[in-house]
């Protein structure tokens, strides 16, 4: 029997729908498929160096891959705070997150070293340092914590506020309480300077602050101003006390679900976003530096440097005798020669 025009067309569309789908026409159409979703938290406000970057970060890695990934960026601790967002990192729950060095440390207790006292003199030097032997040294640490960091930004060179007194030198501190992140070096140096500490989540410390909860912070001055923290504290004492990075990190399930093609965009994204990030904090610190100093409501003073590195110099010595003594040892070797 010979075959109808109508039992051919359903043969050719049968064999066409192994490949992709017809139209109505017999043209060819071509299914794209959904992107790949990615989720990227921090707890940065709007605004903040952070959130621009990991903004731009997105955008990167969408126009590199033509929407075949998608970053959402969360930020201002919509996921939660750096502490919940690493362990939801280690638990494949959450893809990336732009977090801290005090709450990553909490799992990579070498990376607090970055934050002992003096030690760098800008954040450049900084990333510099990490962007060596340093850090491939750090890299195996992240991995066995079920990590994978793509890279550093900047969380600043810090400084001191408070709501009571202008701090000039180390016996000012006495008798107040500070909050800090948790971070084993910042604890250390506040407690080398005579000060009481306790830990709040940065998402709170406005209202801490505001409500006297603690009478002071040490933050770099874009976090103190997008965080509005001036507000409550009117005393900016610039101590330049120590540095911190901002570890950007992505779950070692997520990263490994990755193509070679799209690891590598993730790294083309990631520098990219670094250089701007390092950009905008130091435009930002010297830019507002001198709003600050202008701001009648605000009282801006340089500490006594030389007294606070005296009274701070036994950090070094006691983090030296930590089981990553090692560690320790070489970063300020690497850093100070």
């Amino acid at each position: 029997m010979n075959e109808t025009k109508l039992d051919t067309r359903r043969k050719l569309i049968k064999v066409a729908g192994a490949a992709g789908a017809v139209s109505v026409f017999g043209a060819p159409t071509v299914l794209k498929a959904a992107p790949t979703k990615i989720t990227l938290g921090h707890g940065a406000a709007p605004g903040n160096p952070r959130t621009v970057a990991a903004a731009k970060f997105a955008e990167i890695v969408k126009a590199k891959t033509n929407g075949a990934l998608e970053v959402t960026v969360a930020g201002s601790a919509q996921l939660g705070d750096d502490q919940a967002m690493i362990t939801s990192l280690r638990t494949g729950t959450l893809d990336m997150s732009a977090n801290s060095q005090g709450t990553t440390s909490a799992v990579v207790p070498e990376l607090a070293a970055l934050g002992l006292p003096f030690m760098f003199k800008d954040n450049n030097a900084a990333i510099k340092v990490l962007g060596g032997k340093i850090g491939d040294l750090l890299k195996p640490k992240y991995d066995a914590v079920g990590l994978v960091c793509l890279g550093y930004w900047d969380n600043g060179i810090r400084h001191i506020t408070n709501s009571k007194r202008a701090l000039n030198s180390p016996a000012d501190l006495k008798g107040l309480k500070f909050r800090t992140p948790p971070d084993p070096s910042t604890i250390d140096i506040f407690q080398a300077l005579g000060a009481a500490t306790t830990q709040i989540a940065f998402a709170e410390l406005y209202v801490a602050l505001q409500q006297g909860v603690v009478d002071g912070q040490e933050n770099p001055l874009v976090n103190i101003h997008s965080a509005k923290l001036f507000e409550v504290n009117k005393f900016i004492s610039l101590s330049a006390h120590k540095w911190e990075s901002t570890p950007v990190l992505m779950s070692k399930m997520a990263w490994g679900k990755l193509s070679k093609q799209h690891k590598d965009v993730f790294m083309e994204a990631m520098a990219e976003a670094t250089k701007l990030q390092l950009q905008l904090s130091n435009e930002g610190a010297e830019k507002l530096l001198k709003e600050f100093k202008a701001n009648s409501k605000v009282a801006v003073n340089q500490v006594d440097t030389a007294a606070f590195q005296k009274a701070t110099a036994g950090v070094f010595d006691k983090w030296a005798q930590k089981p990553f003594g090692d560690f320790v040892k070489q970063l300020r070797t690497t850093v100070l020669g």
